[in-house]
Formats: C-alpha cells, structure tokens, sequence
C-alpha cells in the first residue's frame, strides 16, 4: 500500500511560528513574554518592600512596590490565559496576542500613580509589536522592533502624565528606549543585545 502524502508517520508536527534566520539572541516572541513576566513578578515579589521603603514621589504613601506587583501580577494572569487557551491545540499564541493580553491585563489590574504608568508603558510596547507586518516575521520580534516598541511605550506613558516629572520611571523608560536605539545604530540585530 502506498505511503500517503505529507509527513511521515512519526515525524515531529512543523514549528508553530518560524523563527528569525540567524539571529544570535533569542527571539521576543509569545514564550518570551510569558517568561518577562514570570520574571517580572518574582522580581517585584523579592524587591517590592524595598521599593515600598523609598517611594517618595509624588507621594510618599509606601505602596509603589506593592503597586507595581499586583499591576505585573495582573498582567501575568492575562498570559497565562492566553496560552491556557492555546493548550488543546499544537500551537502557542502568536506575539499579538500575548502582547495585547499583558498590555490588557496590566490596564485592568492597573494599581496606583506605578501601576497606571507602567500599564501605559506596556500599551506603548503593544501598539508597536502588534502592528500589522510581514507574515513571516508576525510570530516574533527582533531588536530594530524591540527599540522602536520601547520608544513607543515612553512616549505613551509621558504622554499619559499630566504634569510629567524627570528623575522618575519617565526619565527610565527614555534612557532605556535611547539606550536601545543606540544598540540599533551600533549594529545590534537580536532583542537581547538591545535589551542590554
């Protein structure tokens, strides 16, 4: 009997999302967020007291580690239920969606002056890495984008401040987004170079 067309038996199903073509660093694709988040959250988990101990501005009420926590937190859940929906089948969620998902679910579980800014910061960073692009290049991010995302999401937040103060979490996310425009101009290709 003939082999029928197609895989053969056995055969490992093909990738859910091509990854980028010789790119040193990993991709910033869906995993990817997921796992930024998981990181996130256990970071402000260890360093949210701390933070909490020298929130002075703009006021001086000790919850800004708490705040950013229960914000991150909210925006993990929103992940985690974008891939729980992707567990029956053989894919994982494209970039999009769990972008838009964390940009969501740090809006709705927004907590305090930190939460807000930061919920404006990862909407910023939604609005670029869910933009309609090439099909090929939709399941993942590479750093040209990642810079142009985190330019975006200082703009956002600053611009979601009425009275926008420097040597605040503003003035971080633009020295993070030139730092990250600088690696670009430098040559730096993969998300992890223009993170650094």
């Amino acid at each position: 009997m003939p082999e029928p067309e197609g895989e053969p038996e056995g055969a490992p199903p093909p990738a859910p999302h091509p990854r980028p073509p010789h790119r040193r660093g990993a991709p910033l694709d869906a995993p990817a967020v997921r796992r930024w988040c998981a990181l996130a959250l256990d970071a402000l988990g260890r360093a949210r007291e701390d933070i909490d101990a020298i929130n002075v501005y703009p006021v001086a009420d000790g919850d800004t580690g708490t705040n950013l926590y229960l914000t991150v937190e909210s925006a993990a859940q929103a992940v985690e239920a974008v891939f729980a929906a992707h567990e029956t089948g053989a894919t994982v969620p494209a970039l999009p969606d769990a972008v838009r998902a964390m940009a969501h679910g740090a809006l709705i579980g927004a907590r305090g002056n930190s939460g807000t800014i930061l919920a404006q910061l990862l909407r910023g960073m939604a609005q670029v890495l869910t933009a309609p692009r090439e099909e090929a290049h939709a399941a993942y991010a590479d750093g040209p984008l990642l810079a142009e995302a985190l330019r975006r999401a200082a703009d956002s937040a600053y611009g979601a401040v009425a009275h926008p103060v420097e040597g605040t979490v503003l003035t971080v996310a633009t020295a993070a987004a030139d730092g990250a425009h600088s690696a670009v101009r430098a040559g730096a290709a993969d998300c992890a170079a223009v993170a650094r």
